[in-house]
């Protein structure tokens, strides 16, 4: 229940590493994320400090990561943040942060994409839904309540 959700706006750094895995589809990447600032003496905007992040997908957002995601793409990344580091000997050795994403899309400020949906997996195909009533009901009788009866045509006899 207490995971930290974060969204994330940056660059992709590395080229997508697809699995198929036994409990499913994985790939992963990394996320670089550049602070920006306006440097009043500069006159210029100006880059402060790089977060790299690794960034984790599965399943179905795996699949579409290793098909459309390549370094360089601005991307838009909304997952589960966890910060992991490593301790030997009593001295932090690495610190890693990950995202287990939950969607990942291409930030449409800086360009554009052209969305595909995925295709279906193979199997029995969704059996057809009822065509639904479109007709509008009568109009309520303002005495009961309840919807009037409309006058039918009446059949005329030659």
């Amino acid at each position: 229940m207490n995971e930290t959700i974060v969204c994330v706006v940056g660059n992709v750094a590395t080229q997508p590493v697809y699995r198929e895995l036994a409990a499913g589809s994985s790939a992963r990447f990394r996320l670089a994320v550049t602070a920006r600032y306006w440097d009043r003496e500069k006159n210029a905007w100006t880059d402060g400090h790089t977060n790299f992040f690794t960034v984790w997908a599965n399943r179905q957002l795996a699949v579409n990561v290793a098909a459309c995601v390549e370094v360089g793409q601005p991307v838009v990344v909304q997952g589960r943040l966890k910060v992991r580091a490593e301790v030997r000997e009593g001295q932090q050795q690495w610190a890693s942060a990950d995202i287990d994403a939950v969607a990942i899309g291409h930030d449409l400020a800086r360009g554009t994409a052209l969305f595909q949906r995925a295709a279906k997996p193979e199997g029995t195909p969704a059996a057809p839904r009822p065509e639904p009533n479109w007709e509008t009901p009568p109009p309520a009788d303002p005495q009961d309540g309840r919807p009037q009866q409309q006058d039918q045509p009446k059949a005329v006899m030659t």
